[in-house]
């Protein structure tokens, strides 16, 4: 059985959780961020993500700082956003983002965003912040088969992570960027993992809950925990919080699983970078 902290080895040999709290869309006024990230770790959640885009890097450093966790025992993942893009630019913004956190140090940090143009320029700025002492990973965001192969025939260290939109509604219209990923010991970590509520009402997800005495966002996140999917579900609220991580005292069946993945609809609730140059 997992545990609430369970960990992946990503290929530079960091472990990651594979479970943690997600806060786009969490404001860092009015504290509801800072206490979004309070709630989660007090809850156990060991992973926090978060994004120069969703201006709330602030927020989620003072509450890792105010939580008494040793750091070493809370991952932290922030993103460069699309328009620091380019080899002085993403050295400029890691170094912003790091000092807005005001920890010692950034366990990933994503692209986030396959930016066309200057990526490639992009990527090796991203190489040499990996070999700093304050950045534990490396990874991507939104790649899709064109630019992870773009990338890995270009790169020299290649991307810890690939955090993509992945839930049982997408899982095979994504199969080849699953695949790529796997294929190359690239984690894959889930946003959207609960289909921004679209389908938490779907008859199918509730007779499949209903038989695990679950709601159906926890049929969700144990989805994406059995796949070894990270999967970072957001909330603001501390019930939601607190209920997306009660997934870890059952195993949904592999048959359970196969009729999960046979739910696909090519549902994509974000952007959609399947098609971007």
């Amino acid at each position: 059985m997992l545990k609430i902290d369970t960990t992946t080895s990503l290929n530079n040999g960091k472990e990651m959780p594979l479970f943690g709290l997600g806060v786009y869309q969490v404001e860092e006024k009015g504290d509801s961020c800072y206490n979004a990230v309070r709630w989660a770790l007090d809850a156990g959640y060991r992973s926090i993500d978060t994004a120069k885009l969703y201006a709330n890097e602030s927020a989620v450093g003072r509450a890792v700082r105010d939580s008494g966790i040793p750091r070493d025992q809370v991952f932290v993942t922030t993103k460069l956003w699309n328009t620091d893009h380019g080899y002085d630019n993403t050295l400029k913004a890691y170094d912003k983002s790091l000092a807005t956190l005001d920890l010692d140090y950034i366990d990933l940090y994503l692209v986030h965003y396959p930016v066309f143009g200057p990526r490639l320029e992009t990527w090796k700025a991203m190489e040499e912040i990996s070999q700093l002492s304050s950045c534990h990973a490396i990874g991507v965001s939104n790649y899709m088969p064109q630019h992870m192969n773009e990338l890995l025939a270009n790169c020299t260290i290649p991307p810890a992570v690939n955090q993509i939109e992945l839930s049982p509604y997408n899982f095979k219209y994504r199969n080849e960027i699953v695949t790529l990923c796997r294929s190359n010991n690239i984690q894959l970590e889930a946003y959207c993992p609960l289909t921004r509520a679209k389908k938490l009402a779907d008859p199918k997800l509730v007779v499949m809950a209903q038989k695990y005495g679950k709601t159906t966002a926890q049929i969700l996140v144990r989805w994406a925990l059995e796949e070894q999917i990270v999967v970072i579900p957001k909330s603001s609220n501390k019930g939601r919080i607190e209920e997306n991580a009660n997934v870890f005292d059952f195993e949904i069946s592999k048959e359970d699983m196969e009729t999960l993945n046979g739910f696909d609809e090519q549902l994509i609730t974000s952007w959609d970078p399947t098609d971007a140059p």
